[in-house]
C-alpha cells in the first residue's frame, strides 16, 4: 500500500517543514509515503465559504486516482488513540488497497462532493489546530502507528 497526503496551501514555516521532512523519511522506511500540495486560491478573499469550499474540492477531486481510498482529516471524523490508528492502518494494509489519501482541506473543511467521494473521515483531536500544524501530527501518527505495527520501542504504553 502505498499513503499519501494530500493538503491545501504549502508552509512557509521551516521548522514545520524540518519535522515533517524527518518523520517523512523516517515512514519512508515501512512504506512509499508522499506529501502533496495543492495550491491555496487565488484571490479566496473574494469568495464565499461555499465558493472556496467547492473550488478546493474541485482540485482535491482532480489529484485523486479511481482506485484511491479517500479518508479525510476532519473534526467530525473518527477518534483513535495511536494504537487503535495503528490498527485501522494494519487494516487497510491487508484489504489490499493501492493508494491510501489523507486530507487536509482548507480553512472551511470540504465541499460536499469530497465528502461523497471520501470512504471515511478521521479526527485527530477535538481541538483546532492550523493546517500546518495537522501535517505534523498527521506525519508522526503514521511514524507511530507503524512502530506500534513492527514492535519498535518508539510508542510506550
Amino acid at each position: 500500500m502505498n499513503i499519501k497526503i494530500l493538503m491545501i496551501g504549502k508552509t512557509d514555516n521551516s521548522i514545520m517543514k524540518t519535522i515533517v521532512d524527518d518523520y517523512s523519511k523516517r515512514l519512508s522506511m515501512y512504506i512509499n509515503f508522499s506529501f502533496e500540495v495543492i495550491n491555496d486560491i487565488k484571490n479566496a478573499k473574494n469568495l464565499t465559504e461555499i465558493q472556496q469550499k467547492e473550488k478546493e474540492g474541485e482540485l482535491i477531486l482532480a489529484k485523486l486516482k479511481p482506485t484511491d481510498h479517500l479518508i479525510l482529516l476532519d473534526e467530525n471524523g473518527e477518534n483513535f488513540s495511536s494504537i487503535g490508528f495503528s490498527d485501522f492502518i494494519q487494516k487497510k494494509m491487508n484489504s489490499g488497497i493501492k493508494t491510501l489519501v489523507l486530507v487536509i482541506g482548507g480553512p472551511y473543511g470540504f465541499s460536499e462532493s469530497v465528502y461523497k467521494k471520501a470512504n471515511g473521515k478521521i479526527a485527530l483531536s477535538k481541538m483546532t489546530f492550523s493546517h500546518q500544524m495537522i501535517r505534523m501530527i498527521i506525519v508522526e501518527q503514521l511514524y507511530r502507528a507503524f512502530t506500534i505495527l513492527n514492535n519498535e520501542p518508539y510508542h510506550h504504553q
